[in-house]
């Protein structure tokens, strides 16, 4: 077999001067010699595999390999699989492409191997759900089926996205994003609602029938404006959002509900923060959470949501990882596009920082921590509250986290001076994680055997076998 040789000068140059790099520091970055780097630009010499490597390594959110053939679609998946924390000492980038090449049925059987071996460890966390659920036979509930459903979309809704996107374009012009005046006037004459601000009517109430809109007025400003996008987004995209909800085959009429209105809020948030322009504005100031709540005139909360939409195909951002914890420790928001998967029924690992965050508000932590696969992720959380516009109603504590894997520190400003700390070593949840030693496990992992020493106590009561 001819092997297709990749040349790439054009889209390398491009590449350097986006991250406004000299020959020198991207020739430093790839590991080879300024000289090279300049063949390689002027298109004299093609891409070689450990290069191919080293870009998509270096530079995850501007290079796409191209798929040229079954054999580097083979080399891709293959050299995924390979670096999986699980083996000690991963094959490099020569042999992993000769492997390809030369044993291609080896190498499918190798993929298909290591795919079984992440549904396995996905099997053993529906065996911590069924232990955790509270429901009658372990169903899920509405809201637990609308949450994985979004979650096995990737937490990306194309025609939705492209949908607001649009919209907002015509609605802000050439600012970032469209101004509250702008989605007042919207929903006044294109969508022939009345609207008034009150108190006392909760966050948001409409009226069908008479068209009309009431906003809290005691909400901040920005949890309005976000309200006004939601009612704008659910009546203006009601085609989208209806088309979206009879394909997802949900089993319950709440289901069904509950998919609309996530699916309005999630069309909100991409009116507000419109997908190219909120990427680029997030990449510009890497991914500075507060920098871009201002810019778009959104929350914390918002803008962090937002972050962990960006997967659209051929302009996706970060994968990051994005959850919310209340005072008593549950997940009420998660989505991961990385390799970390959280606790479905609360029980989260009490080593992360999200833990701290919520009981110190306003404030930002960050942490570098690894899980029992080896994986390292960079996170940022912070508490927030949401005041409830009355004395006699407590207001709302929780907290937000973010974060990616330690190989896009590059593009996160919270993990500046974090690869220098000792990683705190973190699990998903007690009943999953193997670890023997640790002083705040709350319950043993649920695939281990436990043995029991009356004459001999630990922190814990048992070890693990």
């Amino acid at each position: 077999m001819t092997k297709r040789r990749i040349f790439a000068g054009e889209k390398l140059k491009a590449i350097r001067a986006a991250h406004d790099l000299r020959q020198s520091e991207m020739a430093d970055r790839l590991g080879i010699s300024v000289s090279y780097l300049s063949q390689i630009e002027h298109d004299d010499r093609p891409l070689t595999p450990a290069l191919l490597e080293s870009l998509a390594r270096q530079f995850p959110l501007d290079w796409e390999e191209v798929e040229e053939d079954a054999t580097t679609r083979r080399l891709a998946a293959l050299r995924e699989a390979s670096a999986d924390p699980l083996f000690a000492n991963p094959l490099s980038t020569e042999q992993l492409a000769r492997i390809a090449e030369q044993q291609p049925a080896l190498s499918d059987q190798f993929i298909a191997l290591h795919q079984a071996y992440l549904h396995a460890g996905q099997r053993l966390q529906i065996v911590d759900e069924a232990l955790s659920a509270d429901n009658a036979g372990g169903a899920r509930l509405p809201w637990e089926e609308v949450r994985d459903w979004f979650h096995n979309a990737g937490n990306y809704v194309d025609v939705l996205d492209r949908a607001a996107e649009k919209l907002a374009l015509t609605l802000a012009g050439s600012a970032p994003t469209p101004a509250i005046e702008g989605l007042e006037l919207y929903l006044r004459n294109a969508l022939s609602v009345s609207l008034i601000y009150a108190g006392n009517s909760g966050l948001r109430d409409y009226d069908p029938t008479m068209g009309h809109l009431v906003i809290d007025q005691s909400q901040p400003t920005e949890s309005q404006r976000f309200q006004l996008a939601h009612q704008l987004a659910a009546l203006a995209l009601r085609d989208e959002i209806s088309q979206v909800v009879e394909t997802a085959k949900l089993r319950t009429p709440a289901s069904r509900q509950l998919l609309s209105i996530g699916l309005a809020n999630y069309a909100a948030g991409a009116l507000l923060m419109p997908y190219a322009r909120f990427r680029d504005e997030a990449r510009a100031v890497r991914h500075d959470i507060d920098r871009l709540r201002q810019r778009f005139g959104v929350s914390f909360e918002q803008a962090c949501h937002r972050l962990s939409t960006l997967q659209r195909p051929a302009a996706r951002g970060v994968p990051f990882f994005f959850c919310r914890v209340d005072m008593a420790g549950n997940i009420t928001k998660r989505h991961s596009a990385t390799r970390l998967q959280f606790a479905r029924f609360g029980g989260a690992c009490p080593l992360w920082i999200v833990h701290e965050a919520v009981a110190i508000p306003d404030r930002i932590l960050v942490q570098l921590a690894e899980t029992p696969d080896g994986v390292r992720y960079v996170s940022m959380a912070k508490g927030l509250v949401k005041p409830s516009g009355s004395y006699a109603r407590q207001p709302r504590r929780y907290a937000v986290a973010l974060g990616c894997e330690i190989e896009h520190a590059r593009e996160f400003i919270y993990a500046d001076g974090l690869a220098q700390t000792a990683a705190t070593p973190i699990g998903v949840s007690c009943r999953l994680c193997p670890r023997p030693d640790c002083d705040q496990r709350a319950f043993p992992p649920s695939d281990r055997d436990i043995k029991v020493d009356p004459d001999r106590r630990g922190v814990v009561p048992y070890r693990i076998g």
